[in-house]
């Protein structure tokens, strides 16, 4: 079962899923059923929001009456409910196919993010709770400690525009602007024995999704890629999002799911959906042979009619 199927992740696990032998049937569940993912499950259900008292006795009973073994979260709301609450044990003791609880914990909170990368003795961006900043070195980019999207993200220029948002937004942090044109967003994989794999995209955002990206290998972000992973005794799938910087490689997000990017990778063969279930299941990991550098992924479009 995949919660929280009707969004471009969602759409696009159901697609892995549904394409895999390992799978019998997958059910969808979202709480609206106006979403693409009704042409991709084999079913899809609509359930309530996680912060509702409804919301574990309806699972309960999706997943008793289609017999669910595994339960993929894939919503940000719902995986940080289940670490704000450390129910990681998953509804009616079914496994819950997600990064380990450190992973969340650090990743969901940026600010702890950053603490833990500078304790790591890793790259890192200066970052401060804004209320805390009197004399600011500008420009700075502003974004919620715990939210997550652009539309809580500014870019602070000028002092005006410093004083405006400190006062609005309080509990926001400000961070350095990291000034490289390039992204890369990467993603980690580490099995419960200890087994990493890595893979790296310079990409372009299109209306904050990734529009376009080329796979790069690069032995500098790669030694980073491991050593957070190590740090945070990582089981499961993350993303990490980076620039360049005079610091080298500074990681500026971890962002402890599935990421928008994992139907391009399963396609180049980099299958951490697939490889995360595998772990749960105590299963040998599927083999991998490293992405040539220079694949390139495009953004498409796919419209249904019913």
């Amino acid at each position: 079962m995949v919660t929280g199927c009707g969004g471009d992740i969602g759409q696009s696990i159901g697609k892995i899923l549904k394409s895999h032998a390992l799978f019998d049937r997958v059910i969808g569940c979202d709480m609206s059923d106006e979403h693409a993912g009704r042409f991709i499950y084999d079913e899809c259900i609509t359930i309530p929001a996680c912060t509702s008292d409804k919301y574990f006795p309806v699972l309960e009973e999706i997943i008793k009456k289609h017999q669910i073994d595994l339960i993929l979260p894939i919503s940000e709301p719902e995986l940080r409910f289940f670490t704000e609450n450390k129910n990681v044990k998953g509804v009616s003791s079914k496994p819950l196919v997600i990064a380990n609880s450190k992973a969340r914990e650090i990743g969901f909170d940026k600010l702890r993010t950053v603490d833990f990368l500078k304790g790591s003795f890793l790259p890192f961006p200066e970052t401060h709770v804004i209320a805390e900043m009197n004399d600011p070195k500008l420009p700075l980019i502003l974004k919620s400690r715990k939210g997550s999207g652009s539309k809580s993200i500014f870019i602070l220029n000028e002092t005006d525009d410093f004083l405006f948002y400190k006062k609005k937004y309080p509990d926001f942090i400000a961070q350095e602007l990291l000034t490289d044109d390039n992204e890369y967003t990467c993603c980690a994989f580490r099995s419960a024995k200890g087994e990493t794999r890595i893979i790296t995209y310079r990409r372009k955002l299109v209306d904050s999704y990734s529009g376009f990206g080329v796979v790069v290998n690069d032995p500098l972000i790669d030694l980073l890629l491991l050593k957070i992973a190590d740090k945070l005794d990582l089981i499961g799938s993350i993303n990490i999002q980076l620039r360049k910087s005079y610091k080298g490689p500074c990681v500026f997000e971890i962002n402890p799911r599935f990421s928008s990017t994992v139907n391009f990778r399963h396609m180049m063969g980099f299958q951490d959906v697939i490889w995360s279930v595998e772990d749960i299941l105590g299963f040998k990991l599927s083999d991998y042979s490293k992405v040539t550098a220079g694949r390139k992924f495009y953004k498409g479009f796919h419209e249904y009619i019913n």
